[in-house]
């Protein structure tokens, strides 16, 4: 059985524990609500059972649980410079020292389909095992999609500061393979990013790693890749070329799958 009542009191009491004045902090907890609930949304227009609707909004919920050890411990959200914030939020969960699920749901029948989703809900797709469950598979997909729409939205309109940890991105380029295997397939290899704009190179790609028609109707309805967008500019002439034929990749992407 599974009860969001219980399971929402124990992320309030969990995040208790830590400065919810943060403007990092208080981002992210705002962010994993939302999620949760873009994920109810999705579970319910893919016309699951109530069980699993339930379900995928408790991994929205638990998706980012480990952020809040991550920016109390290297004060940041960068994986690269810290840790993988997937992998640690199921040792935040599982580990048999500590872990806390149980304060989430008390029933075990589906620690499996959580660790999973958790842990590899921002890993690259490529890096998703074929051997999991279909059940498993598709909770990961929720999750996926529901994170991605949100960071989406969040880089609407939240302070470049908070989001990007950098004021001021205009200086910034783009690094040569980063905008290489972006245009030419519409992914990049994360380990090879090294600017700010690399990692915004990178939220673009999110629209072609959805797994779900609903998604990116939602995108489009929400005009959040213009959005974006018209949020940077920058001084250099080659980047800002660039950052237009990236956009422009984008559109053209998003209009040929939903008109």
């Amino acid at each position: 059985m599974i009860d969001m009542l219980m399971a929402k009191k124990a992320f309030a009491d969990y995040v208790k524990s830590y400065d919810i004045q943060n403007d990092k902090i208080k981002m992210k907890i705002e962010h994993i609500e939302r999620v949760s609930q873009v994920a109810k949304k999705l579970a319910t227009r893919l016309e699951l059972e109530e069980e699993d609707v339930k379900l995928a909004e408790l991994i929205g919920l638990l998706h980012d649980i480990g952020r809040f050890e991550q920016i109390k411990r290297y004060n940041t959200f960068n994986d690269r410079k810290s840790v993988n914030h997937g992998e640690y939020g199921v040792h935040v969960l599982f580990n048999k020292q500590d872990g806390i699920i149980r304060k989430f749901i008390e029933d075990n029948q589906y620690d499996n389909i959580i660790k999973n989703a958790i842990y590899y809900h921002n890993k690259d797709k490529l890096d998703i095992p074929d051997n999991l469950t279909t059940r498993e598979l598709l909770h990961i997909k929720i999750v996926r999609d529901s994170d991605k729409i949100d960071i989406l939205n969040i880089l609407t309109y939240e302070k470049k500061e908070t989001a990007w940890e950098k004021a001021d991105l205009s200086d910034d380029v783009i690094t040569k393979e980063i905008y290489n295997e972006f245009m030419e397939n519409g992914r990049i290899d994360y380990h090879k990013k090294k600017t700010s704009v690399d990692s915004l190179v990178g939220h673009f790609a999110y629209i072609f790693d959805f797994n779900f028609p609903d998604s990116i109707q939602y995108i489009k309805e929400q005009n959040y890749v213009e959005k974006i967008y018209n949020r940077f500019e920058f001084h250099n002439q080659k980047t800002m070329e660039q950052y237009k034929k990236i956009y422009d990749k984008v559109v053209k992407y998003i209009k040929t799958l939903t008109d």
